[in-house]
């Protein structure tokens, strides 16, 4: 499996100019600045690229889930679903393609490990539990695969907005020692003994989603950064928390360059920086 840290490539969805051009200006000229080679995604339907975009296991190797969330079932939302097989020949990519339901948000990896949240079983109500574990297993190529329960009222039951990987051995989460809702409560026991049971050392990170006055919005969400192979770009959404989250990455990740960008103008549509990106390996 490629980990984020591997990867030199940074592909954009080509709708992202267009639906947030104050945001991409900003993120454009950051780029070039830290030498990030980027490239479009044609004809894509909305900017979250992780989400249809294929998982990348080798080099050589892509496969293709199917992009067609429960969430994205209304008339307006079903536009918004790329054709990801025409977008994967224009840029000369030929993946396999599963039969299972997946987002690529959902999909947090290192080389040798898995993380997923229990949305998968509800996106493939027909499958054999057991059996869709072997499929992504076999298709993965990984050696652990572990599951952790989806956030309450977060509508795609992504994974990427709880967890990610600092090594093959640490991963952080979200600090949610400020949640006093009770279902959140009970969300986050279950959450910690997921963790638990993973082996996997970790640390928290700040969250802080507080100020959102809906649950959509992701503005505090530090997880979902982007990482690449010499670098980290970290939201930063004006909080107190930014210095925090800051300083953390850069005592943590000190061979990689870090760098901020304001990310609350795609953050109040319910993604920021690793939901728009589609980072691979290329030789």
């Amino acid at each position: 499996m490629i980990s984020d840290q591997q990867t030199n490539l940074l592909y954009l969805a080509d709708s992202l100019p267009k639906n947030y051009p104050i945001f991409y200006r900003r993120f454009e000229e950051l780029l070039k600045n830290c030498g990030v080679k980027s490239a479009f995604l044609p004809h894509t339907k909305d900017v979250w690229a992780v989400d249809f975009m294929p998982i990348q296991i080798n080099i050589n190797k892509f496969v293709q889930f199917i992009y067609n969330p429960p969430y994205l079932q209304s008339k307006k939302n079903l536009k918004t679903i790329s054709d990801v097989s025409t977008i994967c020949k224009l840029i000369g990519i030929e993946p396999i393609k599963a039969k299972i339901i997946l987002d690529g948000g959902n999909v947090i990896r290192t080389t040798d490990k898995v993380i997923l949240t229990d949305r998968i079983f509800s996106d493939n109500p027909t499958y054999d539990k057991k059996k869709l574990v072997k499929e992504l297993h076999d298709y993965f190529e990984v050696d652990k695969l572990f599951l952790i329960p989806e956030q309450p009222k977060d509508f795609t039951g992504h994974s990427d907005g709880m967890v990610r990987f600092i090594d093959n051995q640490t991963i952080f989460i979200n600090d949610y020692q400020d949640e006093n809702k009770k279902e959140v409560k009970q969300f986050i026991k279950a959450f910690e003994i997921a963790i638990h049971n993973t082996g996997l050392d970790y640390i928290k990170l700040p969250y802080n989603p507080y100020l959102n006055n809906n649950d959509v919005k992701a503005n505090g969400y530090y997880i979902n950064y982007l990482q690449m192979e010499n670098i980290i770009i970290i939201p930063i959404f004006g909080f107190k928390e930014d210095e925090i989250a800051v300083k953390q990455f850069e005592n943590i990740f000190n061979n990689h360059s870090i760098v901020t960008i304001n990310s609350n103008e795609i953050a109040n549509d319910g993604g920021v920086l690793n939901c728009i990106s589609w980072n691979i390996l290329k030789p």
